[in-house]
C-alpha cells in the first residue's frame, strides 16, 4: 500500500470563485499562484484551452479524441482524492481512464476507480452533462501514440463526482490487480491543491470539473 501524505495550504489563502462558462470553447486564464510548499515543484504556465461539448449523445464526443471517464472522488470533510504519477515526477491528478468499447460511461468511472486506487465504496452523486476535451502537448502525443498504438488528439473526459463510504484501508494503490500501478502516493486534498499540482495541460478542464462540482464541495 503506498505512502499516504497530507498536505497543507497556509491560512492566507483564498478560494478562486470558478463560473461555469456560457459558451462551448472557453478559455481559462491562469490559476492564482499559491505560496505554499509545493511553489518550488510548479512549472512556467503555458496557456491550454478546454472545449466543452454539450451534447445529449454521450456516443459522441469531438472526432480524433479518445473516449475517457474522470472521477472526482471526495470524502466526508469534502476533500478530493489525488495521486502522484508514477512517470510524471511531481504531477498529481484525480483518477481517469478509457471508456470500453460499449461501455457505460458511469460503469467505466467506477472501473477505472477500483482498478486505480481499489476503491469499490463509492456513490455517484453528479456528472459533468458534456463531454470536456484537451490536447496532448506534442510529446505526450508522439509517447501515447507508441504506447496505444493510435494517433489521438487527446482525450474526450465524462467526469463524476463520487463520494468515498469505505474506510481509507481499502484504498489501495496497487488498485484490484487487473491493470499495472500507475500512482506512487495518495492525499485527500482542498481544490486549489488539486488545480495547483496537476499537469498544465490538464488545469482547464479540472477547472471547469471544479467549477461544476462547486455546490458539493462547499
Amino acid at each position: 500500500m503506498a505512502l499516504c501524505r497530507s498536505f497543507f495550504l497556509f491560512s492566507h489563502l483564498h478560494r478562486a470563485l470558478l463560473v461555469v462558462p456560457s459558451k462551448p470553447i472557453c478559455f481559462f486564464p491562469e490559476y492564482p499562484s499559491y505560496s505554499s510548499k509545493f511553489a518550488n515543484h510548479q512549472k512556467p504556465q503555458t496557456p491550454f484551452s478546454c472545449t466543452c461539448c454539450s451534447s445529449s449523445s454521450m456516443e459522441a464526443p469531438p472526432q480524433g479524441y479518445r473516449r475517457n471517464v474522470g472521477i472526482c472522488l471526495i470524502n466526508s470533510s469534502k476533500k478530493i482524492f489525488s495521486a502522484s504519477r508514477l512517470d510524471i515526477p511531481n504531477a498529481w491528478q484525480m483518477p481517469q481512464g478509457g471508456i470500453d468499447d460499449s461501455e457505460d460511461p458511469k460503469v467505466a468511472a467506477l472501473r477505472e476507480l477500483r482498478e486505480e486506487t481499489g476503491v469499490s465504496s463509492a456513490e455517484v452523486l453528479a456528472e459533468v452533462p458534456y463531454w470536456l476535451t484537451y490536447d496532448f502537448p506534442p510529446e505526450v502525443r508522439e509517447k501515447l501514440k507508441h504506447q496505444w498504438g493510435s494517433d489521438w488528439k487527446g482525450q474526450a473526459q465524462k467526469w463524476f463526482l463520487l463520494k468515498f463510504t469505505g474506510k481509507e484501508e481499502e484504498i489501495n494503490l496497487l488498485g484490484d490487480g487487473t491493470e499495472k500501478p500507475e500512482f506512487g502516493e495518495w492525499s485527500w486534498m482542498a481544490p486549489e491543491q488539486i488545480l495547483e499540482l496537476a499537469v498544465d495541460f490538464k488545469k482547464p478542464v479540472y477547472k471547469e470539473v471544479l467549477s461544476v462540482f462547486t455546490p458539493y464541495l462547499q
